[in-house]
This record gives C-alpha cells, structure tokens and sequence, in this order.
C-alpha cells in the first residue's frame, strides 16, 4: 500500500530563496505551456497540443533559460506539465459530462505551492545525509534542507513533494510498504448519521458533538479581513509592510481552522476504526447539498424575483462546510483500508423518515430536526439515531449481497 508522510523543513534564509525560485520557476513553466494550449486552439487550424508535445520542448526551453529553468529537474517540469494536463483532462470531463466546465486558469505565484518530484533520487534524495544525526532532503538546485522528521518513514520513498503554506515549507513523501497487520476484531458493527447539530450520530445511540471550528474563529476572521479589505488589490511584489501583514494574519487564521479539522477527523475517524469491524455511512453528495438555491424569476414582474430561502440555505451551507464532512469520510476510508476494516456507503434517501420498528416511512415521522415519532407505531427516538440505525441495516444489507 502507498502512504503519505508530511514533514516540516527548516530551511536557511539561501535555501528559502532558492525554494521560492523553483516554485516561481514551475509556475511559469505552467502558465506558459497553458498559453501555448490556447493560442493553438484558437487558432484557424485548431491544433491541440498534448503533454507528449510540451514535454519534448524542455530540453530546448532549458538550453535557452540556464538561469531560471535550467537550474531545476527535469523530471519536476514534467510533473508541472503533466499537472496542466490533468487539469484539461478534468475540464473535458466536465464538458461531455454536462457539469460546469471551469477551464483551467493561469497561476499567480502565491497560487503555485507545490512542486511534485516523481521518483526518489532523480532531482531529490530522501534522506540524503545519513550519517549525520538531523535528517536532510536534497534538491536539485538547492541543496541538503533540514527536516523536521517527527516519525519514522516505513517503506521505499516513491515521490517527494516540496509545499509552501503560508511562510512554512513541508516535504510530502509517499511510501511503498508491506498491507499492516489488521487490527484485531471486535465483532461490532455501527452506522453512522453526519449531520450539522452533531458532528455524527451512531447506531448505538451515541453522538460526537459539532466542534464548529469554523464559526468559533468567524469574529477573528471577519476582522482579518476587515483590516485586509482597507488596503487595494496589489501584487505581491507591490505590497507594503502591513499589507503583507494582514494577508498573512487571515492566512494564519485559515490555516487553524483547516489543522483543527483535520485533527478532529482524524481522532474521530481513529476512534470508530478501532472500535468497530464494519462502519456504514451515507453516501453523500457533499457540493451538490451546498450549493446556493436557483433563482425565481417573478412571472408577473419580469426583471425581479421571488424569495428562493437564499438567505437561510447561505447559513446551512456554510454550517455544511464547516463540518468537513467530505475530509472526514476520505480520512474514515485511508484509517479502514489500513487497519482491515470495511466501510460501506449506501443510498442516503429517506433513512431518517424510515421507522426502524415497523419500517412506515413518511415526512410526517419527523416532525423537527432532532425528534422521530413515528406516525404509524408510535415509536420515538433522536432522528439522527434512527438515521443512524437505517444506514447499518442498508449497508448489511448491501455486503451481504456483494461478498468480497
């Protein structure tokens, strides 16, 4: 199995610079091979330009700039083109698929944050100092960076990754390594209900509250921003002092609520993995719940519109996103995958409404957000419960039908 190990760098003052310069360099590289994607589309013949094409000009585009992009690998500007050709290969999905197409766009500097290594030892070596005490990684055309190596790498170093967030530089490695021992089993099985009130609710009856990372920082970032927005729009290179300054402190507070996601679904995720054999959850279709309701255009009155709940569906969206539901499940499916466990998703549809007692389903089985009352038995309980209950039957259900 492949895993993924992310480590902080402490690079001098040279080292810094020299690692801006690549990122500036690659996302150069990148806009240019997108511009000569466009200029060849719009022009009369139409001509479509491949990876395959782009890659074989490296070469001469190394030869006439030994300065900027000859200094760096040649196997890191191929990841930057084939980066670029992934992206169009997503925006032509999007087209046949009748999605919103969102053509890939050029990139600003503070916008290009990584540089992909494609294979251990050519342009970058892991490790690259062993017989000295602090672990180093080297890069081509900056040299042996200190690495902050907090836990031991298991494993043959596939790829090496060089990333900027904010003014920190993390080193991204993926590791081939032997499928672990899974853990023992418990002969537990739970359902899981994500939800806004609580973060999610088990089949068992328990709950994990919403910690609501988000809006608990929502004051200290509206006036980051506030204090952002004095200042004009400028490059970076045209900032003042305590322009850079405020981008950077609503960056920071960004960056917070992001880590504090990322811990909360971690432990939680951890907790459910160790605890239970089989673990269903809904199958959910995170950005189309999120998105903003259509417009009503008003019949008797062209040019206005009618009230669509904009106003309050805004509120649930962001409440959405706050929960970080999507990271979560990604996280919940690496942790199974690692310890043996299995995770299924099922069909999300009417599984709070369904009576686990008598199986009646109705709207009118939830008369609020947290009470079930079945209009058929009389059976009570927290509807997030009964969601969650739901959810297990259907995902038995499912993997008794398809066996591994």
């Amino acid at each position: 199995m492949i895993r993924a190990y992310k480590f902080l760098m402490r690079p001098t003052v040279r080292q810094e610079q020299a690692l801006a310069g690549m990122l500036r360099d690659h996302c150069s590289l990148y806009n240019g091979a997108l511009q000569e994607r466009r200029d060849a589309w719009r022009h009369p013949s139409r001509t479509s330009v491949k990876y395959g094409d782009q890659s074989a000009q490296l070469k001469e585009i190394r030869a006439f700039d030994p300065e900027c992009q000859g200094r760096w690998s040649f196997s890191s500007q191929q990841a930057t083109l084939r980066r670029l050709d992934k992206a169009f290969a997503a925006f032509f999905r999007r087209v046949k698929s009748g999605e919103t197409p969102g053509h890939p766009r050029f990139r600003g500097v503070n916008w290009f944050d990584t540089v992909d290594f494609p294979k251990d030892g050519d342009g970058c070596r892991w490790n690259s100092t062993p017989h000295d005490p602090a672990t180093r990684v080297r890069f081509q055309g900056v040299g042996h960076v200190k690495v902050n190596q907090h836990r031991a790498v298991v494993g043959r170093v596939k790829t090496v990754s060089v990333k900027r967030e904010g003014r920190k530089w993390f080193v991204v490695l993926t590791a081939e390594q032997e499928q672990p021992e899974p853990l023992p089993a418990t002969g537990s099985v739970v359902g899981i209900d994500l939800g806004i009130a609580n973060f999610l609710a088990d089949s068992g009856g328990g709950f994990v509250p919403n910690p609501g990372h988000g809006r608990r920082a929502a004051a200290k970032l509206e006036a980051a921003q506030q204090a952002l927005s004095r200042f004009p729009r400028r490059k970076a290179k045209d900032r003042t002092a305590n322009h850079q300054r405020a981008v950077e402190k609503v960056a920071q507070l960004h960056g917070k609520v992001r880590r504090q996601r990322l811990d909360h679904a971690h432990k939680t995720a951890l907790g459910l993995v160790r605890a239970h054999d089989f673990i269903a959850h809904e199958d959910l279709k995170i950005r189309n719940m999120s998105k903003a309701p259509a417009p009503k255009p008003d019949p008797d009155q062209p040019g206005t519109f009618l009230p669509n709940g904009a106003a309050a569906k805004a509120g649930l969206n962001k409440s959405i996103n706050d929960a970080g539901w999507g990271v979560f499940l990604t996280i919940l499916h690496a942790k199974a995958e690692s310890a043996g466990r299995e995770v299924i998703a099922v069909d999300p549809r009417n599984t709070s409404r369904e009576c686990p007692e008598c199986g009646h389903t109705a709207k009118e089985n939830r008369p609020t957000q947290e009470k079930f009352h079945c209009i058929s038995c009389g059976h009570n309980a927290h509807a997030d419960t009964v969601g969650a209950l739901n959810v297990l039957r259907a995902g038995l259900v499912r993997r008794d039908a398809n066996p591994a």
